[in-house]
């Protein structure tokens, strides 16, 4: 029996599917282009289920080492308890995306969970290449710790979580963290994460079902990492699947689709992870593409895959 999308996640990709099979993708190397296409779509994604109205927001900043002001946006729900936070990063493959875009799922896992949140408007390749992205997340990690106290945060529940490159990020940002002895981070909510520049081999089982293609990756790693990309010089804090010695991270929860150019990585990452002693919950998500969540999230398998998030988000 082969590979095929789950029915649900069909049914609602069948008017975008229509679409970009009259579109032609953009060449490898066409920034511009990604960003022309993708940000309309998240965009739409973001706001086609209803934003929650208790969660309120409020505008930080923070610079980074190299004197860049980092704008970073708290959401918190009305009449929480103080307790855990978490950092956000969103995705985007680390050359589009921005924080308004992403105002609708980090609102609903507040509101769900009660966990406020910090997300970071890191800034993006390749007009700003490793280790600048992360650089600025990591500014992020040590304003909210040293912000904790005034904002009800518990500094040894602090986690990270992050969808695609944000996902790739966060477990970046943890690697980083353990390299110069803090800030803590308890816990890392990897959702789909991107890990490794070498996924460069197509596999004909998911080529028919990828939203993010081959060459998005040939496009994007290249953009954060110039011609290291690939190579053997790329540090496990730009590339978390280089990642030598896993040994001191924090407990970490991965999913991602079956259907997904990341599968791979992910499966071995949370196996590295587990063989290091590290705690992990991982899911692999059948019949499911990169991003199934927002574009079907009225499916059973989105469902089951937010209600676990939120199961996490309230754990730390």
């Amino acid at each position: 029996m082969a590979l095929s999308l789950d029915p649900e996640i069909a049914q609602a990709l069948a008017p975008m599917a229509g679409a970009m099979a009259d579109a032609t993708p953009p060449a490898v190397g066409d920034i511009a282009a990604r960003r022309a296409m993708w940000e309309p779509i998240i965009g739409a994604a973001g706001t086609a289920q209803p934003i929650p109205d208790d969660v309120k927001t409020s505008e930080h900043h923070t610079t980074a080492d190299d004197g860049a002001r980092i704008t970073m946006r708290w959401y918190t729900k009305d009449g929480a308890a103080p307790g855990p936070a978490v950092l956000f990063f969103h995705g985007g493959g680390y050359i589009f995306g921005h924080i308004d875009l992403f105002d609708g799922p980090v609102s609903r896992y507040v509101s769900a969970s009660g966990v406020p949140m910090l997300s970071v408007e890191y800034r993006r390749a390749p007009e700003h290449p490793f280790p600048a992205p992360l650089e600025d997340a990591y500014s992020a990690l040590r304003w909210l710790h040293a912000h904790a106290a005034e904002l009800g945060v518990d500094r040894d529940r602090i986690g990270v979580m992050g969808d695609s490159a944000g996902g790739g990020m966060a477990a970046g940002l943890t690697i980083l963290a353990r390299e110069r002895g803090g800030p803590k981070i308890a816990r890392q909510i990897l959702i789909m994460p991107m890990l490794d520049d070498r996924t460069t081999t197509p596999d004909s089982h998911i080529a028919p079902y990828l939203l993010w293609s081959y060459d998005d990756s040939l496009t994007a790693w290249p953009a954060l990492l110039g011609e290291a990309a690939g190579g053997p010089g790329v540090p496990a804090t730009a590339a978390p699947a280089r990642l030598e010695d896993a040994t001191g991270l924090p407990p970490a929860y991965i999913e991602v689709g079956q259907l997904d150019v990341f599968r791979d990585e992910d499966a071995a990452y949370a196996t590295k992870l587990s063989r290091a002693g590290v705690p992990v919950e991982f899911h692999l998500h059948p019949g499911a593409p990169h991003e199934f969540d927002s574009i079907a999230f009225t499916s059973d398998v989105a469902r089951r895959a937010i209600t676990d998030r939120i199961r996490v988000l309230t754990s730390i």
